[in-house]
């Protein structure tokens, strides 16, 4: 596994935050193309393919959390800027998260990157951060980065950190692009998208743009991510995620089936996301989204023509530097993908 997390440590260090994803974009074509993989460039995606392009459809989102500088000293939380990306309606489990965790920022150094080239413009220290009612977003205070022009992205400062029997960093999703790239280099043959925009809820439409730009049909598309939990405790019963079902779909794919057997024939630990989240409802007498994915989107505003599956690794520490998952989860995901395409 070393050449996967040296990958990894790479990916972590190199800003991607939502809407300004192009200089990470351009860092993974190089490496992609490092080894021999062809390289298409799109709006708000990037696709890769091996020798055999049809012979797989794996997609993981490319973009990080971060801030955007919206004027004068001033930062907001770059996934919901107010009539540009999205806003905190609250309809998403993620989005409830969101509003309980802005203290978490307090002390994390930021950097300010250019957009276009990623060149470095300066470190920062988040000195606080609140809810804004009014303006249903994330307002930050940030020393050290008063002479930024609106626009400019700022980066959480992150590096890997391995310990114990876990893995910390915002891997939410670096952790998928770099399954995907080790997938590579083990020989897999098919087609990869990496997507810009996924946290503002904007990446299905690239996705979905790119498959109908090529009049191409699938029912085996796998998506690749992260799943949040409350504690750590939940991580550990966990090896991987899957689901039936999101809030705007069924997902009725061949691969579901395949991905089974593949998780009992390995023991691998799991339990599908939408049905846990039921279950929760019906003990807590509640009711809660099912989660709004990429995947549901793309199959729903499709009409079907677009089916798959989503692969998931649990994590805690949702959307920060410290987002935590356990190695046997890493390892478990990584034997599901060479099981699927490799062997």
């Amino acid at each position: 596994m070393d050449d996967f997390y040296d990958i990894l440590k790479q990916l972590v260090r190199i800003p991607s935050v939502v809407g300004a994803e192009h200089s990470f974009f351009m860092f993974l074509k190089r490496e992609l193309e490092d080894i021999g993989i062809k390289v298409e460039y799109y709006d708000g995606l990037l696709v890769a393919k091996g020798e055999n392009p049809t012979s797989g459809y794996i997609s993981a989102h490319a973009d990080r959390h971060g801030l955007i500088c919206t004027g004068e000293s001033e930062f907001q939380y770059a996934a919901f800027i107010t009539k540009n990306k999205a806003d905190l309606k609250g309809n998403s489990n993620s989005e409830q998260l969101l509003q309980n965790f802005e203290t978490r920022f307090i002390n994390q150094k930021v950097q300010a990157y250019e957009p276009f080239s990623g060149n470095y413009l300066g470190l920062g220290i988040i000195k606080d951060a609140f809810l804004c009612n009014r303006r249903k977003n994330i307002i930050f205070k940030v020393d050290g980065l008063d002479y930024l022009f609106p626009g400019t992205p700022i980066a959480f400062m992150d590096k890997l950190k391995i310990y114990d029997d876990k893995i910390s960093a915002q891997i939410d999703n670096v952790l998928s692009v770099a399954m995907i790239i080790y997938l590579y280099q083990l020989g897999y043959k098919g087609t990869a998208f990496f997507t810009a925009a996924e946290e503002a809820g904007k990446s299905w439409r690239f996705l979905l743009e790119y498959f109908k730009r090529f009049d191409i049909t699938t029912n085996e598309l796998l998506v690749l991510d992260t799943s949040p939990y409350k504690n750590i405790d939940d991580i550990n019963k966990l090896e991987v995620v899957l689901r039936n079902r999101d809030e705007n779909a069924f997902f009725r794919s061949p691969l579901k089936a395949k991905i089974k057997k593949i998780v009992l024939k390995n023991k691998i630990k799991y339990h599908y996301k939408d049905a846990h989240i039921k279950n929760l409802m019906k003990q807590q007498k509640t009711k809660i989204s099912l989660g709004v994915t990429e995947l549901g989107r793309i199959i729903k505003e499709s009409k079907n023509t677009i089916q798959g599956t989503t692969l998931q690794v649990p994590t805690i520490g949702y959307h920060t530097v410290e987002e935590t998952t356990t190695i046997k989860s890493i390892k478990a995901m990584i034997d599901i993908l060479e099981n699927l395409y490799i062997k």
